[in-house]
């Protein structure tokens, strides 16, 4: 019996370092693009803020609401009832900042697309492989690297 238990316990622990080998490091893209920040995607994040100044969850409400420079209300549904005609083509936001990280979030707001290639939702923060761009933006961001960490300052808000 003693035996048994102990090549049980073998297994376990031999399955459960090759499991461990078995997983891949996270994908790590350095991004340095002038004049943009330059920036690190590790997996599905952006760890490091783009900014030596933190978010500003005033000014970042301004920004998300802004209806000249990509306003998240557009495709988003967000608790903001003074805002009319909320769209309801993206996910609620309402509770943004309980079911993802800030890292997370941070890189669905600078480059949305590394996270489905297939979205509709704008890269604030992304000058190369873009299509379609209106002629304001070439050569330029939508929102400034303040702009981001600020409206993630106000999305980690929405709990």
């Amino acid at each position: 019996m003693v035996r048994l238990v102990l090549a049980i316990a073998l297994l376990v622990a031999a399955g459960t370092a090759a499991f461990a080998q078995q997983q891949p490091a996270p994908r790590v893209i350095e991004v340095n693009t002038p004049p943009l920040v330059p920036y690190r995607i590790v997996g599905n994040t952006i760890p490091e803020p783009l900014t030596a100044q933190p978010g500003d969850p005033v000014r970042g409400k301004r920004v998300v609401t802004d209806a000249t420079n990509g306003t998240c209300v557009l495709c988003h549904a967000m608790p903001l009832p003074e805002e009319p005609n909320h769209g309801n083509i993206a996910p609620s936001l309402a509770g943004i900042g309980s079911r993802i990280t800030v890292p997370e979030l941070r890189l669905r707001l600078v480059d949305a697309k590394r996270i489905n290639p297939d979205t509709i939702m704008l890269s604030y923060y992304r000058l190369h492989d873009l299509t379609r761009v209106q002629q304001q933006y070439v050569g330029r961001t939508y929102w400034a690297a303040q702009d981001v960490e600020d409206a993630i300052a106000y999305l980690m808000t929405l709990k």
